[in-house]
């Protein structure tokens, strides 16, 4: 049986679009990716934790170019001041946007983040949310990137697996990265109300 982690208040979903994850673009294992975000995603919402989308904002002729297909969000954004979308510009969630102040308003401490690119966008907004403070969860199995070609006398070509293992691995010891997505637990942040209630007549 896999041992739960402690609850995350907040999940970070970045970069989960649709140039990431289909066409000729899409990451090696995407299908894997979106069942184990889609799976993060219903969990955090049913816990009540606070739920950020965050959307790469490409420059123009870009796989993920702002106003094109490719740069929409392949999940849907849930209703409800718990969920919202943080639009970037950067590698870093965190540069140029509201996220902190998001996280810190809701008197979040602790996050799990998924996505891509596991050694751009995910490792970069995982470091600084580790930086200010945060408890970070990066589960091994809800983050891709894309193989890395091959270099004459440097390396034959590394696969994405491979990639992200690294890329976690390069964040240290503070980040939890040895749980697969089905471990991590989450629970709602002092700032907002605790789970959903089912509604309808009783």
């Amino acid at each position: 049986m896999t041992e739960r982690t402690k609850p995350v208040e907040a999940l970070l979903v970045v970069d989960v679009q649709v140039s990431t994850v289909s066409g000729p673009r899409a990451v090696p294992g995407a299908a894997r990716l979106l069942d184990r975000t889609a799976d993060l995603l219903a969990r955090a919402r049913a816990a009540g934790a606070l739920v950020v989308h965050v959307q790469n904002d490409g420059p123009a002729g870009s796989p993920d170019a702002t106003g094109t297909p490719g740069w929409e969000l392949h999940h849907p954004v849930g209703d409800g001041p718990g969920e919202t979308v943080v639009r970037k510009s950067e590698a870093d969630a965190f540069a140029g946007t509201p996220l902190a102040g998001l996280l810190s308003g809701a008197g979040v401490r602790a996050v799990a983040v998924c996505g891509a690119m596991s050694e751009m966008c995910v490792q970069a907004t995982a470091r600084t949310a580790l930086a200010r403070g945060h408890r970070v969860v990066l589960p091994y199995d809800a983050h891709a990137t894309q193989n890395v070609p091959a270099a004459p006398g440097i390396s034959d070509e590394i696969p994405a697996a491979t990639v992200s293992r690294v890329a976690a691995w390069a964040l240290g010891g503070r980040a939890e990265i040895t749980a697969p997505a089905a471990a991590v637990t989450f629970t709602a942040p002092p700032g907002r109300p605790g789970p959903r209630q089912p509604t309808g007549p009783r």
